[in-house]
């Protein structure tokens, strides 16, 4: 089983953007967490990260054929991204949506996901933490579609 972790526009600057709200712990810790539970869980973690939402689209329309779910963290294009919105659509792969902070408790413009209707569960507000539940959840669901436990 192979899964994809995307992570959208300034979570490369996780461990010193805004600590408060995202914590100390780098994107680069946080990858490193997934891929050991990945291991665990007996799947493969890839992952890509960019500021660019047309590196964003394409990284998840070439997942297809390749990975079997993907994790996304679409940041701050969450609010804003019917591109990334189509994207997913297209690819057709089971998809959580990740976030650290509980977007429900920030400011009103967070509270809508462009992407959240495409994906089969949504994860936030647990910081880091969040990332490895959601891997969690989606193994789990892959592995019931397989039959597998």
């Amino acid at each position: 089983m192979k899964i994809l972790v995307i992570n959208g526009p300034n979570l490369g600057l996780l461990g010193t953007r805004e600590p408060d709200v995202y914590g100390a712990e780098t994107l680069e810790e946080i990858v490193g967490r997934l891929v050991a539970l990945g291991r665990d869980l007996g799947a493969e973690v890839d992952s890509f990260q960019s500021n660019e939402e047309g590196e964003l689209v394409t990284a998840i329309g070439e997942c297809r054929g390749k990975y079997d779910g993907l994790l996304f963290n679409p940041a701050a294009y969450t609010h804003t991204s019917v591109a990334l919105r189509d994207a997913l659509a297209v690819a057709g792969l089971p998809c959580v949506e990740v976030h650290l902070s509980n977007v429900h408790a920030r400011e009103s413009f967070r509270h809508t996901s462009m992407t959240a209707g495409l994906c089969i569960a949504q994860v936030m507000g647990f910081g880091p933490t969040s990332y490895l539940l959601a891997l969690r959840g989606l193994v789990d669901y892959l592995n019931r579609d397989t039959g597998e436990s």
